[in-house]
């Protein structure tokens, strides 16, 4: 299956920046949480787990959606997931779990896959395709 994503064929979701990125991003996050500061505060261990992994998880699912509306839509909570992630770093951060570069570091790369996310979004509202996986040569108006 393809995906024309701003001009390029995505033909597979390892293709697609942003959901490399927020995996990128949220295996960074496991190696923190996993450190012995995080040890007894299980909610928060578990909350910032949680998000990080949300974000490739909702743009992987919203990538296998039939139309650009709908993978919009899984795109907007990846955003809020991203968002979350940040809250949590802070927090962990004013917690003394982690250090103030190391904070900045990783909320920059949710930084990046908030813009990179709001980007696609706008792609796909513009484009707005019924059928995102139809090829040129299947569309009901194509002359074959």
């Amino acid at each position: 299956m393809d995906c024309h994503v701003s001009g390029v064929v995505v033909r597979s979701l390892g293709e697609l920046l942003v959901y490399r990125k927020a995996l990128d991003a949220a295996h960074a996050v496991s190696a923190i949480i996993a450190r012995p500061e995080f040890s007894k505060d299980f909610k928060l261990r578990d909350q910032v787990g949680a998000s990080s992994s949300r974000v490739p998880a909702l743009i992987a699912e919203g990538f296998e959606q039939k139309t650009d509306r709908h993978f919009a839509h899984y795109l907007y909570i990846a955003k809020g997931s991203a968002k979350e992630t940040k809250t949590h770093l802070v927090v962990a951060w004013g917690r003394n779990y982690i250090s103030k570069g190391e904070t900045n570091a990783l909320c920059a790369r949710y930084d990046e896959i908030l813009r990179m996310s709001t980007g696609l979004i706008q792609h796909l509202e513009r484009e707005d395709r019924a059928h995102r996986w139809r090829s040129d040569s299947q569309t009901p108006d194509s002359d074959s």
